[in-house]
């Protein structure tokens, strides 16, 4: 990823020097098994972690010649210890170095990614809880559809993001599996305890059968798992964007001092960060498809997954981890507009208490088909009237309505129009979400 959306922490793990560095742990720790078994002398391994060193340069130069980057830095580790590096990579493949190190990087990934998404649930926790109480218009189809609360609305993307992170954390763990088991994966050249003390050295299980590579539907679940949390990023976004329309005007993400929304237009306030949490969403999930396919290699090895893997195996969990960082922070300064909340709930007179006034006929006594019909059309009486610029309620009207006066009595047709029935069990639900 490019520097202008990557962050310091996440963009180590995917360093050159972090890499090798993982390479060399997993090469001196097999030592130490080899030489607990006697394969080895235990002063050679002792000599691997004394003496062990890499020059990143000199191994990218070694790797224009041998054109495999194990085998680089084999040759480049060797001329640091000595003679002893005859012992480094006994019975090993190179497969068993890669595929372990990149277990270790998505695991440092993951960490610090559900991190992000513990940032993001405590903002969103913040606001939700400040908002349980304010009625707003849902919609449906972009439409006014009945009222909700503000808080609820928020509440949804919470236990979006909560189980977000139980996928990731059950992803981690799977796709966090070390394998030692040389070529082909028979173990032939290599003690299976080797695999396991190195397993427990890196903070891994053992993968139980790896052939020549771990198997790869343990990687695309990863990735598909990070494609899942960008589009519940988006989700958010999207609805940011919605609120902040000029139309709208409901809820604003920040806009700092001394910002400029248009080089021509001073006026402009745009959701730019939204905008930007989409198109990052986008990067993530194209990682998925490739994942995906990356499951079916031919026999017991190939490397037509490992140029992807080098590509979006960084780009996606760098790309997500800003984004969540970024998310974390927009909801945190977000502003929320009660005032216009409350103009754009009443902006078209009452028609959000249709369905109440609907149910009140049906209990009264009249039917379901009729009790519709009517509320119908009135409402569509109402709706036109607006458009025209005329100032008239749905109850207004069903007040004088004959049939409506003798099904319902006023208190009764006042009761339908009460907003605070909408979120009555604001706070009830927004325990279960905590609750799960």
């Amino acid at each position: 990823m490019i520097p202008r959306y990557s962050r310091p922490e996440m963009t180590a793990i995917w360093t050159a020097e972090n890499r090798f560095r993982i390479w060399f742990e997993i090469e001196a720790h097999a030592c130490d098994a080899l030489a607990k078994l006697g394969v080895i002398p235990a002063s050679a391994a002792k000599n691997v972690w004394k003496k062990g060193k890499w020059d990143i340069a000199r191994i990218d130069e070694i790797e224009k010649v041998t054109r495999h980057d194990v085998l680089a830095f084999l040759t480049n580790l060797a001329k640091h210890v000595g003679p002893d590096a005859r012992f480094v990579h006994q019975g090993m493949t190179s497969s068993d170095v890669l595929d372990t190190a990149f277990s270790v990087q998505l695991k440092q990934s993951a960490d610090l990614l559900l991190k992000g998404i513990d940032g993001v649930l405590k903002v969103l926790k913040k606001r939700v809880e400040e908002n349980l109480d304010v009625v707003t218009i849902g919609r449906s189809h972009g439409i006014h559809a009945e009222p909700t609360s503000f808080g609820i609305k928020l509440a949804s993307h919470y236990a979006a993001f909560a189980r977000a992170k139980k996928r990731l954390e059950t992803a981690r763990d799977d796709v966090a599996t070390c394998a030692i088991s040389g070529p082909v994966g028979s173990f032939a050249t290599v003690d299976p305890r080797v695999e396991a003390h190195v397993a427990k050295k890196l903070g891994l299980s053992v993968e139980p059968i790896s052939t020549q590579v771990i198997p790869r539907d343990r990687h695309a679940m990863f990735f598909a798992t990070l494609g899942v949390i960008a589009s519940s990023i988006e989700n958010f976004a999207i609805e940011m964007r919605h609120l902040q329309r000029s139309e709208v005007r409901e809820a604003e993400e920040p806009f700092a001092k001394g910002q400029k929304g248009s080089s021509a237009m001073p006026h402009k306030r745009n959701p730019i960060l939204s905008e930007n949490l989409t198109g990052l969403a986008r990067i993530v999930r194209a990682s998925v498809t490739p994942a995906l396919e990356n499951v079916a290699l031919w026999h017991e090895r190939d490397i037509s997954h490992s140029a992807v893997e080098r590509v979006f195996g960084p780009d996606a969990t760098i790309a997500l981890d800003f984004a969540l960082s970024r998310l974390a922070g927009m909801i945190d300064g977000m502003s929320i507009y009660h005032e216009r909340i409350a103009e754009n709930l009443n902006s078209l007179g009452g028609l959000h208490f249709s369905q109440r006034v609907l149910l009140a006929l049906t209990q009264a006594g009249l039917s379901r088909e009729d009790s519709y019909h009517l509320v119908q059309s009135n409402a569509m009486e109402v709706w036109h009237a607006l458009q025209k610029g005329k100032k008239v309620t749905l109850k207004e009207k069903l007040s004088s309505n004959a049939v409506v006066a003798k099904h319902l009595t006023p208190k009764a047709l006042n009761a339908c129009f009460d907003e605070k029935f909408y979120i009555r069990h604001a706070h009830k639900v927004w325990k279960r979400v905590l609750a799960a």
